[in-house]
Formats: C-alpha cells, structure tokens, sequence
C-alpha cells in the first residue's frame, strides 16, 4: 500500500506540471513534448477535429485508443486517466448524444482543463470525475466499454486495475487501451528508475504478462499488438479484450 500511494503521488505531481504547462509536455523528459512516439502527433486530422485542439495538444498518450474501441451510438465509455479529455471527449461525439462518457482521474490540474475543454467543445454527454484507477467510484456493471491511453503501466498495482476495468464493465463489455509494454529484457537499472517510471516506461508489464493478468481478472479474447517502439526496451501496443 505504501509504494501504491507512493508512486501516485509522484504521478500526480508529473501530470498537474504537464497540466499548468498545457502544452504535451513531459517536465520529466519522457513521454510527449516533441516527441513523435508520444502526444497528440498520434491522432490523425479527422480524429483530433473531435476534440479541442488544446486537449488533443496536452496529450501525453501513445496511442489512439478510440481508433480500436469499435464504439457504437449509445454507449457509455470509462476513460481511465483521462487528462485533459481528448479522448473522452472523441469518444463522446461517437456514442452520440444517447450515449455517455466518462473520463477518471486523480489530478485536480488535468480535470480542470478537461472540464474546460469539455466547455468549449459544447459535448454535454461527458463527465469528469475524481479517482484513483486502482478504486473506481463507479457502480458494477455500468459501463460498455474501458479505454485508456498510456496510464495503467503507471499504476504500481496493475492487478487491482485490472479487475477494477472488469467490474464496472457489462457482461460482454470490452477493454480497449493503449499502454506500454516492456522488452522480455528490460534491465533492472530502468525498471528502478522512478523517473523513467513516470516517463511511461519502467512499470510497464511485458506483452506475456499483460496477457495472464487480463485473463487472471476475468477476461477473454486478449490480445496485445505492438503499433510503435517508444523506447530502446518499450513498445506502445494495443491492448484488447472482453468480460465474458
């Protein structure tokens, strides 16, 4: 529990710096800032036009997971460290105005400019709520679809989000995300470099091990797919699976 709030900690106050900067920017050197493998020089021109161009710039992802989530009209969508809401807020105009997104996270910084980017794009369908992943405050069974974008490898209990994403979803419901994974190599000097950690890069599970947690926390159909390397020892990948 210790290292749990410890890591949250020194996350949150990476990602209320990037936040105040509003600009991408890692203050940490890893993810975003320039850096094409990171960011919002992810999203393509149609998908970023979904969202502010202020919430598609303070990206700090490694991916599009919206690309991948096969979201349909009438939806709720649980976005897991949402940011500053781009993709809650594609997600949203894809589920339509029966629908619903949602987006979780646990940086007053990052929900401030989500809400306010939510505000400009005129999306009412959206709600940006307050929480760590590893404790959801959603009801069980209540949402269709999980996505994330380069957030779960920051959590020092992965396992616990894991079964976390498979509680608050439907039966059927599906996990769509983008994160991290870590070379079967990856040297001990890295994985204990907190720095490199909130970079994206030192907590992140090999593609093997993502695999036997998701089906560990009740999930079907897995799959892992390498889109980009992000790191001489990590990959950004695709994430995907289902609750029976």
């Amino acid at each position: 529990m210790a290292e749990l709030t410890e890591t949250r900690e020194i996350v949150r106050e990476r990602y209320a710096q990037a936040a105040r900067a509003g600009d991408g920017c890692d203050p940490y050197g890893g993810c975003g800032c320039g850096d094409a493998t990171f960011g919002g020089r992810l999203y393509d021109e149609a998908t970023a036009a979904d969202a502010p161009a202020a919430a598609v710039t303070a990206s700090l992802g490694c991916g599009v997971p919206t690309a991948v989530a096969d979201l349909h009209e009438g939806e709720t969508v649980l976005d897991l460290g949402s940011g500053a809401g781009a993709d809650v807020l594609i997600s949203a105009r894809r589920v339509g105005p029966a629908g619903r997104a949602i987006g979780l996270d646990m940086t007053d910084e990052m929900l401030e400019a989500a809400r306010a980017n939510a505000r400009e794009a005129g999306v009412e369908n959206v709600e940006f709520v307050k929480g760590y992943i590893e404790e959801m405050p959603l009801a069980d069974a209540s949402v269709d679809v999980v996505i994330s974008n380069c957030v779960i490898n920051l959590s020092a209990d992965k396992d616990r989000v894991l079964r976390e994403a498979a509680r608050v979803l439907r039966p059927g419901g599906r996990f769509a995300v983008s994160d991290v994974i870590a070379d079967p190599g990856m040297d001990e000097a890295t994985r204990a470099d907190m720095a490199q950690w909130t970079g994206c890069v030192a907590g992140a599970l090999t593609a093997a091990d993502y695999e036997a947690r998701l089906v560990e926390a009740g999930f079907a159909d897995v799959e892992v797919r390498e889109t980009h390397r992000v790191h001489p020892q990590a990959a950004s990948a695709i994430v995907r699976a289902r609750r029976p």
